[in-house]
């Protein structure tokens, strides 16, 4: 049975003028992404944009399924509404088309303009009840707020209405303007950045109200897992402080989210496979970018589970998650 990666990233090949990233060719196979000041932010290849390469890659590495999203940079919560609004909907009209046009190998998730709550459910429906997608990603926060902010609730409570799966990615990494070297961003700030956004929809109620909501949380739950002794201390320690939006523990929700299984090291699956069980991890990849894992599902390969679990890890948590059956796809 060929793989089901749920954590991919794409880009239409060119981007509007107004977005917070410029796409600058420098050939045919490849990009730069430069940041509104025009200083690099990340070199792509073409397997960002052009849907045959990825396919071939994804043969190359047996992944029958990839499940497409923006790459992060581009929520764009800091712009302007109307803007935010206008690259949402180019975005996730590009998923959509890649979707329609291999929908066995393709499945889409869009993005919204969190920063306007309504516009952000109205975006919501269109995606699910017109474009097809199968859910959103969203950032581990949303400028100045936390997923625990009441003005984000009725959007969870929209997913959950729809049944749209929701994909939460870190952005905007907390501490950056401390961490301009050793590309600490991306190796303290994400990891971090994870742990928030759990710990804000648990202490915030957001789980407890939405008891069918299907959330996951990419890189493994980032810092969250290998926190969650002193988060669950905490608790118990100073419930003043921390349980007072909500009276239950994090360990009672730890069946209620979902992960990736993007944390880079053997042993670091076996403790999230302890924290969480295989029935709440899917593989994830991170492709195409280069802190992704190279082969997708090599490190869940290495650990030599029993074959049931390894096909659960591989697609059959993801397929629970995104409220799908195999036999649609090419798995």
């Amino acid at each position: 049975m060929r793989s089901l990666d749920v954590h991919t990233h794409v880009l239409p090949s060119e981007l509007p003028r107004w977005s917070p990233m410029r796409l600058e060719r420098v050939d045919e196979c490849g990009a730069r992404l430069l940041r509104e000041d025009g200083t690099l932010f990340r070199e792509i290849r073409s397997n960002c944009w052009d849907p045959a390469i990825r396919l071939k890659e994804c043969d190359e590495a047996g992944v029958g399924l990839q499940v497409l999203s923006t790459v992060p940079v581009l929520f764009a919560y800091q712009l302007p509404l109307a803007r935010g609004d206008d690259l949402a909907r180019l975005l996730n009209d590009h998923v959509a088309e890649l979707c329609r046009e291999h929908p066995r190998r393709f499945i889409g998730l869009g993005t919204l303009p969190m920063q306007a709550p309504d516009r952000a459910v109205r975006e919501l429906d269109r995606c699910v009840t017109q474009l097809g997608l199968l859910g959103i990603e969203i950032g581990s926060h949303v400028n100045d707020w936390n997923l625990s902010e009441p003005a984000l609730f009725p959007v969870f409570a929209r997913a959950e209405e729809l049944g749209a799966a929701v994909f939460v990615h870190p952005w905007d990494m907390m501490g950056e303007a401390r961490m301009r070297k050793y590309w600490l961003p991306w190796l303290v700030g994400m990891p971090a950045e994870v742990s928030l956004a759990i710990c804000s929809v648990i202490f915030g109620g957001v789980l407890e109200r939405l008891p069918r909501l299907r959330i996951a949380f990419a890189h493994g739950g980032g810092a969250f897992p290998g926190t969650l002794g002193r988060i669950e201390r905490g608790f118990q320690a100073r419930p003043d402080l921390v349980a007072v939006d909500n009276p239950h523990p994090p360990s009672r929700y730890l069946k209620r989210i979902y992960v990736d299984s993007l944390v880079h090291d053997a042993g670091a699956l076996r403790f999230l496979l302890g924290v969480f069980g295989p029935d709440r991890i899917a593989l994830g990849s991170d492709y195409p970018f280069p802190l992704g894992e190279e082969r997708p599902g090599s490190l869940i390969d290495s650990l030599h589970l029993p074959a049931d679990v390894r096909e659960r890890l591989r697609s059959g948590t993801a397929l629970e998650w995104l409220g799908r059956q195999a036999a649609a796809y090419d798995l």
